[in-house]
């Protein structure tokens, strides 16, 4: 994998670059740590701008990690302190996302693990089952947790997704599940087999 850099933000879907090659997309509620896994798995400290306010990310920001491979950071969904407009313009933005992107090879869904799914989370689990692409839910902070505790609230959340969506705690601190979800990135990201088609 090259160095990764920044392509550009997207503020609507002309914006998107070519659909083409292959991209793996993170999304997930705001505040869940998405950006901060992003770095961390692409090993950039600053390459997708990490805030403590929830809703920083207003934009769909693509990365290049290699020739035709793409990392892109999604808006986050829930409650963030926006107006009630652009909470609809970043629905928009999503539904058109997952609606137009034939490229979209695999998705990471940050949630955070002391939260466990929340009604959004199961949302967005059941709206992006019907575009038949793995998907990987990053429990996040998994470093606020003893092991023990985490392990327990990872395998309430095993029986409440399908047996598809592959589970890993997470965390950029002390770097638990970062091994797996580089992995994971890496392989939907191999040329070797086209992504699964959009299902319109």
């Amino acid at each position: 994998m090259h160095v990764p850099t920044f392509i550009k933000s997207a503020a609507n879907p002309l914006d998107f670059p070519n659909d083409t090659g292959r991209e793996v997309a993170f999304v997930g509620r705001s505040n869940s740590g998405k950006s901060t896994a992003i770095n961390t798995i692409l090993g950039i400290r600053k390459l997708a701008r990490v805030s403590k306010t929830p809703g920083r990310t207003q934009l769909v920001n693509f990365f290049h990690v290699a020739p035709e491979r793409r990392v892109v950071d999604l808006p986050g969904y829930g409650f963030a302190r926006v107006p009630p407009q652009v909470r609809d313009r970043w629905r928009g933005l999503l539904e058109a996302y997952f609606r137009e992107r034939r490229s979209l090879a695999g998705l990471m869904i940050t949630v955070d693990i002391r939260r466990g799914l929340t009604e959004l989370d199961e949302t967005m689990l059941s709206w992006v089952a019907s575009l038949e692409i793995p998907v990987a839910l990053l429990l996040s902070k998994a470093d606020k947790l003893s092991r023990s505790a985490g392990l327990a609230q990872l395998q309430t959340i095993a029986q409440q997704v399908d047996t598809a969506v592959r589970l890993v705690r997470f965390s950029a601190i002390d770097r638990t599940g970062v091994p797996e979800a580089r992995a994971w990135l890496d392989g939907w990201l191999e040329p070797s087999a086209p992504p699964s088609p959009v299902i319109d």
